[in-house]
């Protein structure tokens, strides 16, 4: 099973930038596509970026143009860069990690690393 850290969450004034950190551990033999969820106070858990072990990257309308989703293979780490942060990108941000064990494939979420963006 996959454990997923994710760190680099806090308090930034509008236009300010963070950079989000996701690091996965434990016993699989391979992790496919991460992805960057949030979900903002009585919303729905929307997608903001996913990337594919290749490196082939999507990301949610609302943040591209701002947000860079990159990884580090050899470190099992994602990685969320939120430049030009606006209120409504508030929300608790989410890593997912789909992977592959011996008995198939599997997801796993982390635990969640709040985003408040205020002045």
């Amino acid at each position: 099973q996959v454990q997923l850290v994710e760190s680099g969450g806090g308090l930034v004034q509008p236009g300010g930038s963070l950079r989000l950190s996701c690091a996965a551990s434990g016993r699989f033999l391979s992790i496919n596509a991460m992805t960057w969820y949030r979900q903002a106070p009585g919303k729905q858990r929307e997608l903001v970026a996913s990337i594919t072990s290749g490196g082939s990257t999507n990301y949610a309308a609302s943040v591209k143009g701002r947000f860079t989703i990159s990884r580090d293979n050899t470190e099992n780490t994602v990685y969320l860069q939120m430049n030009s942060l606006k209120p409504e990108d508030t929300a608790v941000y989410y890593c997912n990690a789909d992977y592959l064990i011996v008995a198939g494939y599997f997801a796993s979420w982390g635990q969640g690393t709040q985003v408040t963006v205020s002045s």
